[in-house]
């Protein structure tokens, strides 16, 4: 991993949080390198101990909110509460859902109950 180009910008966090370490390292090169999103930065959620992922998708001007976790990981209401506060209250967040087989799958979550586009 530390031989790989996108190292670098994740050298911060990585160690920080090595248990998330596999599931950040997937989704932010797949967010940069597959996704091609622009303005991609890694930021800290000290509150739920790992890294969080912001960035445009292509031709679009809305930050995006992505949180890497892995299939393996349980996760709480309370948990997703303090990624939403410290992300600063956006009125979504995307779950980067990693797998041991390197398979990965976007879920979009809202705050409350949102009526979904029909």
């Amino acid at each position: 991993m530390e031989k790989h180009p996108s190292y670098q910008a994740l050298a911060h966090v990585l160690p920080k949080y090595p248990r998330a370490a596999g599931c950040i390292f997937q989704t932010y090169n797949d967010i940069l390198l597959a996704q091609q999103w622009t303005e991609v930065q890694v930021v800290e959620l000290e509150s739920i101990s790992r890294a969080a992922i912001t960035g445009k998708k292509p031709k679009t001007d809305t930050t995006l909110h992505v949180v890497p976790c892995s299939l393996a990981e349980t996760l709480s209401f309370g948990w997703l509460m303090k990624a939403f506060s410290q992300l600063g209250d956006p009125p979504e967040i995307y779950l980067a859902i990693t797998s041991d087989d390197a398979s990965l799958v976007y879920y979009k979550l809202s705050r409350g109950i949102v009526k979904p586009h029909i």
